[in-house]
């Protein structure tokens, strides 16, 4: 009787099943790593991620933000709370709704936003040229070529 390991589904490869795995842990591991590199000591997680949200989005009703974070919106309130008090986010009437507020970026909102970007960015490359040779770096380059396919639909 053949015993496949049970994350390995039916027509698949052991390799693929480890490839996943293995794709998961190291992204999972790397995506914390990037977060701590620029981590606020000033702001939560929630409070980067929201700030971060309303960057992506531009102007959004804070119902919207607490639907795409996926906590409640008494959440969301006493979040946009902290980064209005900071500076970080400014609200204003909804032109379309006057009873709703938009939430968008202060100037200082988005310099925290692009500081984090780039000291990211920076990390990122400074730890691949340190840790990388040139020909490690090259293979890293070909394989993100292969994985991109992941990401098309």
């Amino acid at each position: 009787m053949d015993h496949k390991p049970t994350d390995v589904p039916e027509g698949a490869s052991a390799s693929a099943a480890r490839a996943a795995r293995d794709l998961r842990v190291v992204f999972s591991r790397l995506r914390r790593r990037i977060r701590e590199v620029a981590r606020d000591e000033d702001l939560t997680p929630s409070q980067v991620s929201a700030l971060t949200l309303v960057g992506k989005h531009g102007a959004a009703t804070a119902s919207a933000l607490a639907s795409a974070e996926g906590v409640r919106p008494q959440s969301m309130a006493a979040t946009l709370a902290v980064l209005e008090q900071r500076g970080l986010i400014r609200r204003s009437p909804d032109p379309d709704d006057g009873r709703r507020q938009l939430v968008t970026l202060t100037d200082g909102g988005h310099e925290r936003i692009e500081g984090d970007r780039q000291t990211r960015a920076e990390w990122l490359t400074r730890a691949l040229h340190e840790r990388y040779t040139e020909d490690e770096r090259q293979t890293i380059i070909k394989a993100f070529t292969l994985l991109e396919r992941l990401s098309r639909p």
